[in-house]
């Protein structure tokens, strides 16, 4: 599951014999390459955005800072069993400073965006906390398309990326500018063979034959761009 490098392990983990942090700035490396913005400072959404956006600052040139703070006593939101719950964890697990980016054009380094709950209300508090514009980069392809192998995504209607194209997503999420990194991109800072990893949700191919539960329809190898 490559989603374990992007997102769930920890950064001070291994996986496959490769450094988590290492594979996570590599990606935002390769993101400042295909995704460049002009900008005053490049700033992560915490926790799990941070090395990605390291690796973009050190590409780009625009100066790293941290704008959005953490509440260490507040978990992983995408996960909590309801929006309403999702949405009370957000207001409650970052913070902006507001003297950071006031008047400031901001890139904001995020590592994925699965049902939009966490980015949009972190967007709508940096307009409000003054920031001049926002670019928003992802050091992942939109997550498409459900997962069936454990990931708390499983249905399509989850999913912010799965019936917007980008210009749609960026019109929701309040952005000046939206862009996530290409699978190619991303399969390019692995140290295995891209066919080593699943790309499910971002490319439809489920590798396996699996009954999709919301259809009872079986996709297998390359079948699942139909749903």
């Amino acid at each position: 599951c490559v989603f374990e490098h992007v997102y769930f392990a920890s950064p001070a983990s291994e996986i496959f014999g490769q450094s988590v942090l290492i594979a996570r700035e590599r990606m935002g490396e390769q993101l400042a390459r295909e995704a460049p913005a002009d900008a005053d400072l490049v700033m992560p959404m915490p926790d799990s955005g941070r090395s990605a956006a390291n690796g973009f600052a050190r590409i780009s040139g625009v100066p790293y800072r941290e704008g959005i703070v953490p509440n260490r006593y507040v978990g992983r939101t995408f996960i909590k069993p309801t929006q309403e719950q999702r949405r009370a964890a957000v207001r409650l697990k970052l913070n902006v400073v507001s003297e950071m980016v006031a008047d400031k054009r901001v890139v904001v380094v995020d590592d994925s965006i699965v049902r939009g709950t966490t980015t949009r209300e972190k967007m709508k508090q940096l307009r409000e906390a003054g920031a001049a514009e926002i670019h928003l980069r992802i050091s992942c392809p939109p997550i498409r398309h459900p997962c069936f192998f454990g990931v708390d995504f499983a249905t399509r209607g989850q999913l912010i990326a799965h019936n917007r194209d980008i210009e749609q997503i960026r019109d929701f999420l309040g952005v000046d500018s939206l862009a996530f990194l290409s699978l190619e991109g991303l399969l390019s800072t692995m140290d295995r063979e891209s066919a080593s990893y699943c790309t499910a949700c971002y490319s439809g191919d489920y590798r396996i034959d699996i009954e999709h539960p919301e259809t009872g329809v079986v996709v297998g190898e390359g079948q699942g761009k139909m749903f």
